[in-house]
């Protein structure tokens, strides 16, 4: 699935998301008033010329594993967040979770940074955006899709349980975590520093489970078994925040996520009684992500 690539130097980065999240789903924040991430760094990156230097919170850095190269990117329309993932020597990356409006954002950026992008891989069927992995295939050569197969989406590779994802010397290993769709995946990287939940878990919440396959009881047990088994020290990384959240831990959400710490029946009934409006673009992302983003798009 990897292969050797040439390696081009790196152009830095100059233009920061700016956006605010508010309880309704509305999510532009201020780059000021984001959280450094644990394990990560505040950079100052020097822009283009002409331009002036700023500073930062900025999630740059290979977080805790050596030459592991991390970057972790917003989409403000659906509060989605995709990340990018690659090896510092070989230049081979990962990138999870990208979104049909940011397609051009990623694709320049992976040739930026002189990047192979093997494997563009969603954690589930989502129901609030469209996937861009149909489309950015055809402009990365070599790009495989990813998803887990019971999602019941077409890609190029359908993931299982313990399946991994190699880049480099680096891999992605796969954890079914079934409840807010069938086809729900949680992604660690191979030392357990990392991983990436999709919306099985979220910063201090949960995927819903009203719909799309959704039980609540299925999304608990594999929350418990799947995610809280991991080390306390491993970083959370969802699929979404709606209030400028970027990461958590598993010991953090073991001890504080509100709906996650109750017994199952009591989760069952939150989950139960949430209320929450429908997503506004379900109708026609899901049908577009079972083929891989590439429905009437």
């Amino acid at each position: 699935m990897c292969s050797v690539i040439r390696r081009t130097k790196p152009v830095q980065l100059a233009r920061a998301l700016r956006f605010r999240a508010n309880s309704e789903g509305s999510c532009y924040a201020s780059a000021d008033n984001r959280h450094v991430s644990p394990g990560l760094r505040s950079s100052t990156l020097p822009l283009s010329p002409g331009l002036t230097a700023a500073v930062r919170a900025y999630c740059t850095r290979m977080a805790r594993t050596e030459g592991l190269f991390f970057r972790q990117l917003f989409e403000r329309e659906s509060c989605t967040y995709t990340y990018l993932l690659a090896d510092t020597e070989t230049k081979e990356a990962v990138l999870i979770d990208p979104v049909l409006e940011t397609l051009n954002r990623d694709v320049k950026l992976v040739k930026e940074l002189g990047l192979t992008l093997t494997v563009a891989v969603n954690t589930h069927c989502h129901a609030d955006h469209i996937t861009s992995t149909g489309l950015m295939k055809k402009q990365l050569f070599g790009l495989k899709s990813a998803i887990c197969k019971h999602s019941g989406a077409t890609a190029d590779v359908l993931l299982k349980e313990g399946d991994k994802i190699t880049f480099g010397r680096h891999c992605l290993v796969a954890r079914e975590t079934p409840g807010h769709t069938d086809g729900c995946m949680t992604l660690v990287t191979g030392d357990e520093s990392m991983a990436f939940t999709g919306d099985a878990l979220l910063v201090r919440g949960c995927g819903r489970t009203d719909f799309q396959q959704g039980c609540s009881k299925k999304l608990y047990e594999s929350v418990h078994s799947k995610i809280f088994t991991l080390p306390d020290s491993c970083l959370i990384y969802p699929a979404h925040d709606y209030q400028g959240q970027t990461v958590s831990t598993v010991g953090e959400e073991r001890k504080f996520n509100p709906r996650l710490t109750k017994t199952l029946e009591e989760f069952v009934d939150i989950m139960n009684n949430l209320n929450l409006p429908r997503p506004n673009k379900i109708d026609f992302a899901v049908p577009a992500n079972l083929v891989c983003g590439l429905h009437d798009v």
